[in-house]
Parts: structure tokens; sequence; C-alpha cells
């Protein structure tokens, strides 16, 4: 007796589960970005990046999202702020 084609399900193998892991997670990081506010202590300047890197010393350093701008600050203060805030900054340039 032969089983109906209707009833036959395709194997899942740990390739296929590689495959789809893979192909999904620029799907799941696309969304999962922070967004920083950086500020001199004396708060006249604001930056806003995705990305700070962290210096020997304690400087930190970025690219200002507004111009681009490669900073590198020895005395600052980083907030993570929403998205919305981020992109609401960024389109504001000054």
């Amino acid at each position: 007796m032969s089983t109906p084609a209707s009833q036959i399900r395709p194997r899942s193998t740990p390739r296929t589960l590689l495959c789809s892991v893979v192909l999904a997670m620029p799907l799941v990081l696309a969304g999962c970005s922070t967004y920083y506010r950086v500020s001199d202590t004396a708060g006249t300047k604001e930056y806003f990046t995705k990305k700070i890197d962290r210096e020997r010393g304690g400087a930190i350093r970025f690219t200002d999202a507004r111009t681009g701008s490669e900073v590198t600050m020895q005395s600052s203060e980083v907030t993570k702020i929403s998205e919305k805030d981020f992109k609401a900054s960024v389109d504001a340039k000054e």
C-alpha cells in the first residue's frame, strides 16, 4: 500500500535548518540596531551614532550620523536612544 502524495512530508535535514537560520539572520539583526546620543561633558555639542568603539585610556570613537565625520572624545556622556529619536535628530540637521 502506498502513501498518498498529500501525506508525504519532506525531510528536514540539519543542512536545511542551517540554511534557514543563516538566511533569516539579516532580517532579525536589521531590527536590532542600537542608537546613541553622545555629548561632551559640558553639554555644548551632541552627536548621534549607531556604533561606538572604546579606545585605550577611556576615549571613545564613532562616526557622527549627521556629518559623517569620525569623532574621538576623551570625556563624554553616552545615552541609548530610540530609533525614532535618532532619526528625528539626524534628519533635523543643524
